[in-house]
C-alpha cells in the first residue's frame, strides 16, 4: 500500500480483528499472504522469526500454567506479521503526513514528527545490533542469551544519546511546536482493493459466514 492512511488504517482494522478470536487471525493471515508480498516482508524484517519464537515460548508456558497458550500464540504471531508488513512499506515522511493531515499543522505536525524520529530510532537501533553481533563474530565469541545484556545496555545507552543530541539540536534551532508541511497522497487502485478486502474480512470476523446467510434469507 502506498497511501499511508489506507496502510495505517487497514492495520489497525486487521490488528483489531486477529486479536479479536483465531477466525480472525485466520481470515487476517489469508489477507496477509494476499496482499502483503510475505517473501520480501520477511527477507527485509529477519527479526520476525525470533519475535514469533519468542511469542510461542511464552504461548506454551501460558498453555501449561493456565491454558489459551495456543490461541494466544497464534493471535500475536498474525499480529507481529502485520506489523513486519506495515514496517516494511514504510517511507520516510509518511508519519509526519499521515499525523499532519489528521490533526492539522501544530498537533498533527509535532505527533508525525516524533513518530519518524522514533522509526529512524528504531532503524538505528537495528543497525547497531547488526554491529555487535558481527563484532562477537570477529571475536570469536558465540551469541546467545548471555550476550543480550550487554548489547541491550549498549543499544539503550545509543538511543537515550542520540534523543538527548536531537532535543538540544532542535532547542539551539528554535523550534517550539507546530510547522508548516502540505502532505500529498498518491492512491493506487491495489490499495483500494487490499483495503476493501481487510473491511470484508473484519467483517467475516464480526459477523461469522453462517449467521451472515441466516440473515440474507
Amino acid at each position: 500500500m502506498q497511501d499511508i492512511r489506507l496502510r495505517a488504517g487497514t492495520a489497525t482494522l486487521l490488528s483489531l480483528a486477529a486479536f479479536s478470536s483465531i477466525t480472525g487471525a485466520a481470515v487476517v493471515f489469508v489477507w496477509w499472504l494476499a496482499f502483503s508480498r510475505p517473501l520480501q516482508v520477511l527477507q527485509r524484517m529477519r527479526m520476525v522469526i525470533p519475535a514469533i519464537l519468542l511469542i510461542a515460548f511464552f504461548g506454551f508456558v501460558l498453555e501449561l500454567t493456565g491454558g489459551g497458550g495456543i490461541s494466544y500464540c497464534l493471535r500475536m504471531t498474525v499480529i507481529i506479521l502485520i506489523g513486519a508488513w506495515v514496517y516494511t512499506m514504510y517511507r520516510q515522511g509518511e508519519l509526519l503526513q499521515l499525523g499532519t493531515w489528521l490533526l492539522g499543522k501544530k498537533t498533527g505536525f509535532d505527533l508525525g514528527m516524533i513518530a519518524e524520529m522514533g522509526i529512524q530510532s528504531l532503524e538505528l537501533m537495528v543497525s547497531d545490533f547488526s554491529r555487535i553481533r558481527l563484532a562477537q563474530k570477529l571475536k570469536g565469541k558465540r551469541w546467545g542469551i548471555r550476550s543480550l545484556v550487554p548489547a541491550g545496555s549498549i543499544l539503550i545507552h545509543g538511543a537515550l544519546r542520540r534523543a538527548d543530541d536531537n532535543a538540544e539540536l532542535m532547542a539551539i534551532r528554535g523550534y517550539t511546536h507546530g510547522g508548516s508541511y502540505c502532505p500529498k497522497f498518491e492512491t493506487p487502485a491495489r490499495d483500494i482493493i487490499a483495503g476493501i478486502a481487510a473491511l470484508c474480512m473484519v467483517i467475516i470476523t464480526v459477523i461469522p459466514l453462517s449467521e451472515f446467510f441466516i440473515l440474507y434469507h
